[in-house]
C-alpha cells in the first residue's frame, strides 16, 4: 500500500561534533508500506499517519550506520506534539521519490531534551 503525496524539497544542512543533520522537505511521490515494513514501525504503538506526519513536517534527517543499505534517521514531531525517532530509506521508482519507513518509536524524555535543546 502506498500513500501518495506531493511536497516541494529544499534542504539545509549543519555539521556538529557527532554527526551532519540535514533538514529537508522533499518532493515526495508516495510513502511504501507492506507487510514487510508496516509491522516493525506499528509494533511501538506509532501509526501510519503520524510517521507520515513526521516525515512531511521539518524533521531533523541525518545518515543511518547501517552497513550493507543506505538509510536515514528522522527526529521530528507529529501534529499532535509527540515526538518520533525514525529510520527509513529514500527511493527513487522511476521519477518518483519514494520513502519506505523501517522502524519507527516515540522519543524517550531524555531524547526529546537533547533534542529540543539542539533545534
Amino acid at each position: 500500500m502506498r500513500t501518495r503525496l506531493r511536497v516541494p524539497i529544499t534542504c539545509r544542512g549543519y555539521s556538529n561534533v557527532y554527526t551532519t543533520v540535514y533538514h529537508c522537505k522533499m518532493k515526495i511521490s508516495e510513502f511504501e508500506w507492506n507487510d514487510g515494513n508496516w509491522p516493525k514501525c506499528g509494533k511501538h504503538g506509532v501509526s501510519r499517519e503520524e510517521i507520515e506526519q513526521v516525515l512531511m513536517g521539518n524533521p531533523a534527517v541525518m545518515p543511518d550506520p547501517h552497513p550493507s543499505e543506505p538509510r536515514m534517521r528522522a527526529i521530528g514531531t507529529t501534529t499532535a506534539g509527540r515526538f518520533v525517532f525514525l529510520v527509513f530509506m529514500l527511493r527513487k521508482l522511476g521519477n518518483k521519490a519514494v520513502i519506505r519507513p523501517i522502524s519507527a518509536r516515540y522519543m524517550h524524555q531524555k531524547e526529546i531534551d537533547h533534542y529540543a535543546n539542539k533545534t
